[in-house]
């Protein structure tokens, strides 16, 4: 790796060599501007003006000449493949080019770490487009979120990329939120358990994965991005933080992102505590801690707590945060000044640039045979094998809602009229990150690169003897009515209607949902709640599907449609799934990881209510969800039964206790049912949820099949944050709920915890064990 004419091997390059010892070596021989210069990425190709990008997004510092910047060695190069469309194998190859220049022109020929966006998939042109993260928490299925964490790793690790920035850990508190189709759900024990098992797949291909965005940023008020955030303390280490440490523990996250809020006046990106005290001292982290993007800049531009942006680079780095993406505006030039002023401790310069690195050091890219040579053939991102998991997990994240007359399945020679804006538009199953909407829709020119069949292409298929008409009806967003007609009149001639609705995903308001795009309440965008009133006023049974990155309020319908599905934008194989489910060649097993709202207004809400969260005579306004947390219907019936807890009812603060039932399969069919377990706390010191997940096991079945489900609980996970604001497990009593649905609960273990109060720590169990064997 070293340049020719430039420094002999020396101890740094050597793999044999402890890492720590390589990069204190290595660290020894450079400059201050070398050194900051590991602290940065540089975005080229993006709008210089940010357009395209965010408000308040600019790409690139343009005092520096690219040439002279590498000359100091590079952190980071930030989106090779996610800023254009460009061909995966021309990308790998620039992408190669890009590193033996940037190796080249330093005088320790160190490469940069590249790093894309892998949200919902890689956001590349022709990558797979895979189903989004709130689809991921629908399935309840974390080992197949692993094997597509997997599959986009290894396409990353193929094309030359370092790190992926996903999966976010944010735990929806509000679903007016723009970028609730990023998360996982409202539960953080869902979210922590999928997430960690997305970290595992990712990883296992050598990419660096990395949590965002840490911390509090889904908690905004009034549900807009951005916005302060006034979680008091015991909301923000118990839900807020707790997937975060989960991701940490049991996936081994490598990276963090700071995420852009502030939480009680102190923007994450320059909070000590947050990013050095809890994550280092506490939690152990040892990875590397980057910028949301501009997050640095925003200390000056947008919190206005640092005076420029050397102030903000000082308190951003003093904080803890290592790497200013996605470009260089406060790590360069006004921080080198600023240590040479006295302003900032070259201290913390070393401090970010050992832990830079270090990683580096992980990836081999400090090795002296690293060489950034791109596979010599052409390679597909968007193989059949892909597709096929892409296509599983869409299957498993569809919900079915309600079916109460069993107009589901769809008889195969009947007389459809497909209706909605989003039955013909391939865009209407992708997410904000997935490519063709993120970045492909800023060229309209190019090909979407990639087949994404539509719904209503794919229910032709699924039912060839069937008569299929379609009409859009409406447009997503507006006013417009002029297409109701025809819509009503399709409706008039079929024997069912299936109404496709939902979001346009975007940016900064280009959409209905993504990030920017927060809502004032959960009405149907548009006018398409008013054409879903229409059909469903023919007479004619309607079946609603919706393809959507947050829950909408149905109360509105409650009772009047044959049929709700439910799929949060299940990416490139979801037109087949969501198909797949209407004629029953899918047997729907999603469950709802956000609850179904019943009105559109009284937000916020998720089901993690204490007493007084809940329906009362406290309150005229009734906040009980018309679809709960957890809930999804079958084609087939499930009966639980054999239900069994150990004899012994009182257990010491430190001890475990089983539980354990039969699920049996008495339908005709396959299917998968979900058991959840929560945990009810009748009195603590401060006020508990009423319910809360703390396991889940989804069990296939086949007709006539059954299984033993045992879940392995321990008293850790009673902890909770108590007044002084310690972690702590109380003795008394609780409950252990094992239930379909946050609203359906089937059997209860009543137990007593004994013995002293006990504090726990970072080592404390984070998890339910479980396990599936054969019944009886």
């Amino acid at each position: 790796m070293t340049p020719a004419g430039s420094m002999p091997p020396a101890p740094w390059q050597d793999p044999d060599r402890p890492a720590v010892a390589r990069v204190a070596d290595l660290l020894s021989r450079m400059t201050l501007e070398e050194k900051t210069a590991q602290l940065y990425g540089v975005w080229v190709g993006a709008s210089t003006d940010g357009d395209g990008v965010a408000p308040h997004q600019q790409h690139m510092n343009t005092d520096h000449d690219w040439d002279e910047l590498i000359t100091r060695g590079l952190g980071q190069l930030t989106r090779s493949f996610g800023t254009a469309p460009v061909d995966p194998a021309l990308g790998a190859q620039a992408l190669a080019r890009a590193q033996r220049r940037i190796a080249a022109a330093g005088r320790f020929g160190i490469p940069a770490v590249a790093h894309e966006e892998c949200l919902a998939g890689f956001t590349a042109w022709g990558a797979t487009a895979y189903p989004v993260p709130l689809a991921w928490g629908a399935s309840f299925d974390p080992a197949l979120v692993e094997a597509m964490a997997a599959r986009i790793g290894r396409d990353l690790r193929a094309v030359g990329v370092h790190q992926g920035l996903a999966p976010v850990l944010d735990v929806v508190r509000d679903p007016r939120w723009g970028r609730v189709e990023e998360t996982i759900g409202e539960d953080p024990y869902l979210v922590g358990t999928v997430a960690a098992a997305y970290v595992r797949g990712l990883q296992s291909a050598g990419i660096v994965a990395t949590l965002k965005h840490f911390a509090g940023y889904a908690s905004s008020a009034g549900a807009r991005n951005l916005a302060p955030v006034r979680a008091g303390a015991r909301e923000f280490a118990d839900v807020t933080l707790a997937p975060f440490e989960m991701a940490l523990r049991e996936g081994g996250a490598r990276s963090v992102m700071a995420a852009y809020n502030e939480v009680d006046g102190v923007p994450a990106a320059a909070d000590p505590q947050l990013l050095t005290a809890l994550l280092r001292e506490r939690w152990g982290f040892t990875g590397t801690v980057v910028a949301d993007y501009f997050g640095v800049d925003f200390l000056h531009s947008l919190h206005r707590v640092a005076d420029d942006p050397a102030g903000a680079g000082r308190l951003a780095l003093a904080a803890g945060v290592d790497v200013e993406l996605p470009t260089v505006k406060c790590y360069g030039d006004d921080l080198v000044a600023a240590v040479r002023a006295g302003t900032v401790p070259e201290s913390l310069v070393d401090r970010a640039a050992r832990r830079v690195l270090l990683q580096k050091c992980e990836l081999g890219l400090l090795d002296a045979d690293w060489a950034p040579e791109p596979p010599a053939h052409g390679f597909d991102l968007d193989p059949p094998e892909n597709r096929a998991v892409a296509r599983r997990l869409a299957e498993e994240s569809v919900v079915l809602l309600t079916d109460p007359d069993g107009v589901l399945p769809l008889a195969p020679d009947l007389r459809i009229a497909v209706v909605g804006p989003r039955a013909a538009d391939p865009l209407a199953l992708l997410g904000c990150y997935s490519f063709p909407a993120h970045v492909g829709a800023q060229h309209p020119e190019a090909p979407l690169g990639i087949e994404i069949p539509t719904v209503l292409d794919a229910l032709r298929a699924e039912l060839p003897d069937a008569k299929v008409t379609f009409a859009e009806g409406c447009r997503v967003s507006g006013t417009d009515v002029s297409g109701f007609a025809e819509a009503v009149a399709r409706a008039a001639e079929a024997d069912v209607v299936v109404a496709v609705l939902g979001d346009r995903s975007g940016l900064f308001g280009r959409g209905t949902s993504g990030e920017g795009c927060d809502v004032a309440d959960l009405t149907l965008p548009g006018v398409q709640g008013d054409l879903l009133e229409a059909l469903a006023a023919t007479g004619v049974p309607v079946v609603l599907v919706l393809l959507t990155g947050r829950p909408y309020a149905l109360g509105r319908w409650e009772g009047r449609l044959g049929a709700a599905v439910q799929a949060f934008f299940p990416g490139e194989e979801g037109g087949p799934a969501v198909a797949g489910v209407l004629s029953g060649r899918v047997n729907p097993s999603g469950r709802l990881p956000v609850s179904v709202p019943r009105g559109p207004g009284g937000q916020p809400w998720t089901y993690l209510q204490p007493p007084l969260g809940l329906a009362g005579e406290v309150s005229s306004l009734d906040p009980t969800p018309l679809y709960p947390f957890g809930h999804g219907r079958s084609y087939t019936r499930f009966v639980w039964e054999s239900f069994a807890g150990d004899e012994v009812t009182a257990i010491g603060t430190d001890g475990s206790y089983a539980l354990s039932l039969t699920v049996r399969n008495t339908g005709e069919r396959a299917g998968a049912e979900v058991v959840q377990l929560y945990l009810h706390d009748p009195v603590a010191s401060v006020t508990r949820p009423d319910m809360r997940l703390i396991g889940y096991q989804r069990v296939e079945l086949a007709a006539g099949e059954s299984a033993r489900v045992t879940f392995g609980f321990h008293a850790d996970l009673s902890s909770f944050t108590d007044r002084p604001g310690r972690r702590v497990v109380e003795p008394g009593a609780l409950e252990l709920r094992l239930a379909a649905s946050a609203a359906d609960v089937r059997h209860t273990a009543r137990l007593t915890l004994t013995g002293p109060l006990r504090e726990v720590g970072h080592d404390r169990r984070l998890r339910c064990t479980t396990e599936v064997s054969a019944a009886g």
